[in-house]
């Protein structure tokens, strides 16, 4: 199991992993006071967390199924990457997609992050690139 350095300026407990199967842990928002978003506002909510990834290690930060589906809240670039040498508090951008107000209180979990490794990759021009059965084929392309 990899170690990540977490400084938490926040009065919200640690993430963590709620059942053994989780791939990721829930993160907080620490509001000084409730922020309210009106349907399609977006709002950049912090965390008070401050983490140190190892080098070859990104921290994906998702939106949760539970907030998605019942109040509209996603973020607003679906999936975000902290890359391993940010070392910025870690905020999260909202979107309330409902039709009504959703208001944020401090301690609610609102996305979750997963730490994941990566490869780096050294891209090689060529001219052409070896064919598949599939090809060219894009969204929908393989069926229902």
């Amino acid at each position: 199991m990899s170690k990540v350095k977490i400084v938490n300026k926040g009065n919200n407990p640690l993430p963590e992993y709620k059942t053994p199967g989780s791939a990721g842990m829930d993160l907080m928002a620490w509001l000084e006071e409730p922020l309210t978003l009106a349907s399609l506002e977006r709002a950049l909510v912090p965390t008070g967390l401050y983490i140190e990834l190892e080098p070859g290690y990104e921290a994906q930060i998702r939106p949760r199924s539970g907030m998605s589906i019942k109040h509209g809240l996603s973020l607003i670039n679906a999936v975000g990457t902290i890359d391993s040498d940010y070392r910025g508090e870690l905020k999260i951008p909202v979107v309330n997609l409902s039709r009504e107000t959703f208001t944020i209180h401090s301690g609610d979990r609102i996305a979750q992050m997963i730490v994941a490794a990566y490869d780096r990759v050294t891209l090689q021009p060529v001219e052409e690139l070896l064919q598949t059965q599939r090809g060219e084929g894009g969204f929908g392309s393989t069926g229902r």
